[in-house]
């Protein structure tokens, strides 16, 4: 039993559980089964780690691959190939991503090495207390700057976003390089803020114009920065990652 509550295999009411956990009585006590948790397959694909702790880590998901999911080409059963495996005691067999990012958006995804660690970032998460910053190429006139605050899925959903070029376009009338604060994190979120402010992000075959979708070259849309105060070190976390090769080819100074 001590090895296993060793291994984060042994859980109380849900949280992992410690040797020195008391019992009061009437909790509900969980044992997980590792041979259950390493049957997972574990996928050969080099990931760029663009920050590693014992406890969490910040990789850079390529475009046009899941996350998660059932199929054995996503991010999650990359991971154990990619990361060192922590030292703590309740270091997961296998880490996990505690947020998502579409199939076909690149860009900065953190991932959870324990399981404190992913309840703690989880409850970030849910207190708006992790900072993201996207970029996008859009086509279209659109303000400087501005808050887009049209409902997603019948919930409240705000972003904010600035224009920091713009270049005309023979196609798309003119191609807009623009930085995006979503304080929200609702699905799809700024795909259909943008869509619904008329000027749709390039390369999206779901929200973008008929007739304008530009293909072959996927979604220009990257998760470019990540800010937060780690749960478990109080340490200032800032990580950001370069535009996409795509994107300079467009607006080459950026």
């Amino acid at each position: 039993m001590k090895k296993a509550i060793d291994k984060g295999l042994v859980s109380v009411n849900g949280v992992v559980a410690k040797t020195g956990t008391f019992l009061k009585g009437g909790e509900t006590v969980t044992l997980s089964s590792e041979g259950n948790k390493t049957s997972k397959p574990i996928l050969q694909l080099p990931l760029k780690i663009c920050f590693e702790n014992d406890h969490l880590a910040i990789i850079n998901k390529p475009c046009g691959i899941l996350v998660s999911g059932n199929k054995k080409k996503t991010i999650a059963n990359a991971l154990v190939h990619n990361l060192t495996k922590s030292g703590a005691t309740d270091a997961l067999l296998r880490p996990k991503p505690v947020h998502r990012l579409d199939f076909p958006t690149s860009g900065l995804l953190l991932i959870a090495k324990t399981h404190a660690t992913v309840m703690a970032l989880n409850k970030l998460f849910e207190d708006r207390k992790v900072k993201k910053t996207y970029h996008a190429v859009t086509y279209g006139k659109m303000p400087l700057s501005g808050t887009i605050t049209t409902k997603v899925n019948g919930k409240d959903a705000f972003t904010e976003y600035k224009v920091l070029q713009t270049v005309p376009s023979d196609r798309f009338d003119c191609l807009n390089l623009v930085e995006l604060f979503p304080k929200t994190g609702r699905k799809h979120q700024i795909r259909v803020h943008l869509s619904s402010f008329g000027t749709p992000i390039l390369g999206d075959k779901n929200y973008g114009k008929e007739g304008l979708v530009l293909k072959g070259k996927g979604l220009f849309l990257n998760a470019s920065k990540l800010e937060f105060i780690d749960p478990i070190t109080d340490e200032f976390i800032s990580v950001t990652t370069a535009l996409p090769k795509k994107f300079k080819k467009i607006f080459p100074k950026n």
